[in-house]
């Protein structure tokens, strides 16, 4: 477990699992300019999903479907066009927390190919939500 993602979740304690699911990819229509939303580029979508003893049951039951989230995701991404890549990370965030299991979610949104203006690697921007 990263230190880091548990300071982010605020969680800790006994029993804390997290499932990583890094790299979810599809092709979005979100950003602010005209252009972005009718061309489209690729997005993809990072997760830590923390859950509190899964394990102990190992039933799938107690646990949170990774296929099911990263089918998920995919429709989000693929789906309505947003203006903010934060907007489309709440959204995400919002789907993971509907999982019973999922206690917290910490939620990266790549779009390698903003239109910046200049040379760079990535732009990113990550949100983190816990169940009320």
């Amino acid at each position: 477990m990263s230190a880091s993602d548990a300071l982010l979740l605020g969680l800790s304690g006994d029993g804390l699992e997290l499932i990583r699911l890094v790299g979810v990819t599809a092709r979005g229509r979100h950003g602010y300019l005209p252009a972005e939303k009718r061309d489209g580029q690729p997005f993809s979508v990072d997760l830590v999903l923390a859950l509190r003893r899964a394990a102990d049951d190992d039933a799938l039951a107690g646990t949170a479907d990774y296929g099911e989230i990263a089918a998920g995701v995919v429709r989000l991404i693929e789906g309505d066009p947003v203006d903010l890549i934060e907007t489309l990370a709440q959204q995400v965030a919002a789907f993971c927390l509907g999982f019973p299991a999922v206690s917290g979610v910490v939620c990266t949104v790549h779009k390698p190919e903003a239109p910046i203006g200049v040379p760079f690697a990535d732009a990113a921007v990550t949100v983190v939500r816990t169940r009320p």
